[in-house]
């Protein structure tokens, strides 16, 4: 079986979903690297060019993992929103600022909370 690290039987199938999720984007990721690796390597071109194909597929699989992620998770949601397809340093995107923050979509998948700046007490 996988690394659980609590009980998987104490475990709702929510949390046995986003851990099979999660096992599976890293083995794709893993199976990137190595293919990637063996392609650097091949000394036959068709071979390199077998192995670079089944890269890309591993690529394929790994990007559909995390829709999934994202398209059931608001957390995962937020964070892919926020840092793919954008410009500028990757860093300087996270933004501590509410009002800076990306807008949520009106999917109905987040929390509904807004921002509390400008609210005294």
């Amino acid at each position: 079986m996988t690394d659980y690290h609590e009980p998987p039987e104490e475990l709702d199938a929510r949390a046995r979903d986003f851990h099979r999720a999660l096992t599976s984007l890293k083995e794709e990721i893993e199976a990137v690297d190595w293919y990637a690796q063996r392609v650097a390597r091949a000394t036959s071109p068709e071979l390199r060019h077998v192995l670079d194909h089944n890269r890309r597929e591993e690529i394929e699989h790994a990007c559909m993992t995390l829709e999934w992620l994202r398209r059931e998770d608001p957390e995962w949601d937020s964070a892919l929103r926020t840092y793919l397809n954008q410009k500028g340093e990757i860093v300087a995107l996270e933004s501590h600022d509410a009002d800076e923050a990306p807008k949520p979509d009106d999917s109905g998948k987040g929390l509904g909370i807004g921002s509390l700046r400008g609210v005294t007490q």
